[in-house]
């Protein structure tokens, strides 16, 4: 599959992190949510996508806040989190730091009482009976119309707004696939005249990559959770990664990740769906051949969910138990070209514990990053003759060296995991 558009060079080695505004902080304020702004920057974040920053719809309104998602204005701020200077001073302060913005653009469908519903009729399907519909059985929206010409200019000047007014780097374009592939082309388009920017789908449809520099991985999220719940075991896994690698083009990246806000929200915080796995998982999200994706509060770690149309402000404390963790993980993904998204290989690794240890080599040029998962319950001492794995190594998270001239085998905790970096 070709495609049209050039990724920009920096989503290689980079990561993305979710920022759930409403839940935030106590006051779920932009202003509020500055403070945090360091913690991240030294955690290793890169890439802050905002869920939708547009003011929400009241007629239907879910809740008594309503979904982010039932936009009313598409070039207007929320005034539950601020006002439009809040929200450039928060993005100028979050580039300073070298990090960069993603937002969300929500191009399917607005709330019911979006100012086009009033201004612009036209722009929206009917059904037969002429009345305003969506198509999906979400009813506190209704779907936009891309057979008008008009509405499709729009959009893509709203996206040009968000550009010029606001200085973005990044669209998060939500249900992407359930919008043409032709008019996101229009739109790449005509934002790529203005700023280059990463485009992330939120769909795991392949010919959206003819657009879309990364889609999520929907799929692999699923059969990480069945695996927690012995639906499938490694094979499954595993069958999973492959048919990505075999069907997906190789200019596609892809987002890995344990939560979301619509997991975390609707199914559960990642220890409910993937219990003692959740640790073991991340590193797998944070190690394969893709961009590492974090939700709010998972460096907490945040063991609950969080209402989605209510507020219900994470729970923060002091301690931010996983943040050597995911820091660990970000620096090491920044450092080691092994771990470049795309452009790296990816070797599967044999051991005499295929049953319930998932093994794997990155590597590129001289520089190699090998990983153990113990998906058990139980200690397992691993070795393995893989000609592959050969030269000195250390583990990231102990600083443990293991000579693999000598020998191949390492011993692992139950649903631990090691991740080794070669050492020169």
């Amino acid at each position: 599959m070709d495609t049209l558009f050039q990724p920009v060079s920096w989503i290689h080695s980079t990561n993305i992190y979710e920022v759930n505004f409403r839940q935030y902080t106590l006051e779920g304020t932009f202003n509020a949510f500055k403070a945090h702004l360091p913690r991240l920057k030294n955690m290793g974040v890169e890439i802050l996508y905002f869920m939708p920053v547009t003011p929400i719809s009241f007629a239907k309104r879910k809740g008594s806040l309503g979904s982010y998602y039932a936009c009313s204005d598409y070039t207007s701020i929320n005034p539950e989190f601020g006002t439009m200077e809040d929200f450039k001073a928060l993005v100028k302060e979050v580039q300073q730091l070298g990090m960069k913005v993603m937002i969300d653009i929500v191009a399917n469908h607005t709330g019911w009482d979006h100012r086009w519903i009033r201004e612009h009729p036209e722009y929206y399907r009917k059904n037969l009976d002429g009345e305003f519909f969506d198509a999906h059985g979400w009813d506190d929206v209704v779907d936009l119309n891309y057979d008008n010409p008009d509405l499709r200019k729009a959009m893509i000047d709203m996206m040009l707004f968000w550009i010029k007014e606001c200085n973005i780097d990044a669209f998060r374009c939500d249900m992407a696939m359930l919008v043409p592939v032709d008019f996101w082309k229009e739109a790449r388009t005509g934002c790529d005249n203005v700023k280059k920017l990463f485009w992330f789908a939120e769909c795991e449809d392949i010919v959206y990559h003819e657009v879309f520099d990364a889609t999520y991985t929907w799929k692999f999220l699923h059969s990480m959770e069945a695996f927690w719940r012995k639906s499938i075991d490694i094979n499954g896994l595993q069958a999973i990664l492959k048919t990505y690698n075999e069907t997906f083009p190789s200019h596609a990246f892809r987002a890995y990740f344990t939560s979301n806000h619509d997991e975390n929200s609707h199914s559960g915080s990642e220890y409910e769906r993937m219990g003692e796995a959740a640790k073991a998982f991340a590193v797998l999200c944070f190690t394969w051949n893709g961009i590492p994706f974090i939700y709010s509060g998972q460096e907490l770690p945040n063991r609950k969910a969080i209402e989605f149309f209510e507020r219900d402000p994470i729970e923060w404390t002091d301690k931010f138990e996983l943040n050597d963790f995911y820091k660990t993980l970000l620096e090491l993904k920044k450092r080691n070209e092994a771990l470049r998204a795309v452009d790296s290989s990816t070797f599967m690794i044999q051991t005499n514990a295929a049953d319930y240890v998932f093994s794997y080599l990155r590597k590129n040029g001289d520089e190699e990053v090998l990983v153990f998962l113990n998906l058990s319950e139980h200690p397992v001492n691993i070795s393995t003759s893989h000609p592959y794995i050969r030269g000195s190594f250390k583990d990231v998270f102990t600083n443990t060296t293991y000579d693999f001239y000598q020998t191949k085998s390492i011993t692992i905790d139950s649903w631990g995991f090691a991740v080794l970096e070669k050492l020169a």
